[in-house]
């Protein structure tokens, strides 16, 4: 992938610092250990945390907000415990996710989350079968009925997010 310097952010990087979580992100020297030691990884390849933080410094904002692999951060720690230089990558992930959603970018599955919370209340429906269950093993039903309450506070939590990325 060829780099077009017109492309890049010159603020995007300071914009990720500034988020609770990026305040490391110019300590990375590309050494590689996040990524070596990356579970994620192990299964797929085309995930690397180094290039995530080399594309973030460089300004590749589009390119590091709508890339899949930002959210498929597990937050094991692995990457984060073992950094020489403390970049603490795991909340860095987390940072440019918000910078992320401010930017109207939200993933698919989070989206689903929200639409899942909005209808059962929770992120899978309970029903009689799970309920039946619980019980075997002592443990009370769970109401099945969507909280209108709940429905408004998540509402009204993610209209906030949509907000501030707006300011």
């Amino acid at each position: 992938m060829a780099i077009n310097v017109k492309d890049l952010d010159r603020d995007f990087k300071y914009q990720v610092m500034r988020e609770p979580g990026g305040e490391y992100l110019s300590r990375c020297f590309a050494c590689g250990t996040c990524t070596a030691s990356c579970p994620v990884r192990e299964i797929d390849e085309r995930f690397n945390p180094r290039k995530i933080i080399r594309m973030t410094l460089l300004g590749m904002k589009k390119e590091v907000i709508e890339s899949e692999f930002v959210w498929l951060c597990t937050a094991c720690y692995m990457c984060q415990e073992r950094c020489p230089q403390d970049v603490k990558i795991t909340d860095l992930m987390n940072a440019i996710k918000n910078v992320a959603v401010k930017e109207g970018f939200i993933h698919p599955s989070y989206t689903a989350q929200v639409e899942a919370l909005k209808k059962f209340s929770r992120l899978y429906e309970v029903g009689e079968f799970e309920n039946k269950k619980r019980q075997k093993i002592g443990l009370p039903a769970l109401d099945t009925e969507t909280k209108k309450e709940f429905v408004q506070v998540i509402d009204d939590y993610v209209s906030g997010l949509l907000k501030e990325g707006e300011e």
